[in-house]
């Protein structure tokens, strides 16, 4: 029985950790770190990585909490199917609020896209939750990978290691969500190629 909090306990942290918000900050740190934006002073990047922080995360974070709260629900009674579209409606305004200031401000593409392909994730994934469960942490994983692939062609570089770091965490992830019942492993498969595909669909060729 102790064991099997731990694990509940461990899978719940995992959860949280690896929020489905992550994937803008992640994108842009990872632009700043390995592209030619890293040419810009820090204090434009920091800017940049807070407006993300605010609209990405903080922002639809705190707006769906409030809104669990107001209906009485915990996070496991978030988690029905028929409850997860008003979330996923406020994670979407959300992030076109973001890009609609990436673009007022004439920000590079690049780092406007990164946004997008979040967006086109979160946007499939709230269209098939309307028949069907699933994973918004898997596909936001999955994104990453999808993003590291079309930025690997941008680029020109190998993204082999980093991809095997990508499915590794989407394994750990994926089990953690299974392991809280909240998907089963088709739902968590699923949610990891819808993400990977947007993700690259969107920054190739929007």
């Amino acid at each position: 029985m102790r064991r099997e909090k731990q694990l509940i306990l461990t899978a719940r942290i995992i959860s949280m950790l690896f929020t489905p918000f992550y994937l803008p900050m992640v994108g842009l740190a990872a632009l700043f770190s390995f592209s030619y934006l890293n040419i810009f002073p820090w204090s434009y990047k920091i800017e940049v990585l807070i407006m993300a922080y605010l609209f990405t995360i903080l922002l639809p974070t705190v707006m769906i909490h409030i809104y669990r709260r107001y209906q009485g629900w915990n996070l496991i009674e978030l988690g029905h199917r028929e409850r997860r579209m008003i979330p996923y409606i406020i994670s979407i305004l959300c992030y076109f609020t973001c890009i609609y200031l990436m673009e007022h401000l004439h920000m590079p593409h690049f780092m406007g896209s990164i946004v997008v392909a979040a967006l086109m994730v979160q946007i499939v994934c709230a269209l098939i939750n309307v028949w069907w469960k699933i994973s918004t942490h898997t596909a936001a994983i999955g994104g990453m990978g999808g993003a590291l692939f079309a930025f690997a062609e941008y680029l020109n570089f190998n993204p082999v290691w980093w991809l095997c770091i990508v499915f590794l965490v989407a394994g750990i992830v994926g089990t953690c969500r299974m392991i809280l019942r909240q998907h089963s492993l088709p739902q968590v498969v699923a949610g990891f190629w819808v993400g990977f595909f947007c993700a690259a669909l969107a920054i190739l060729f929007l």
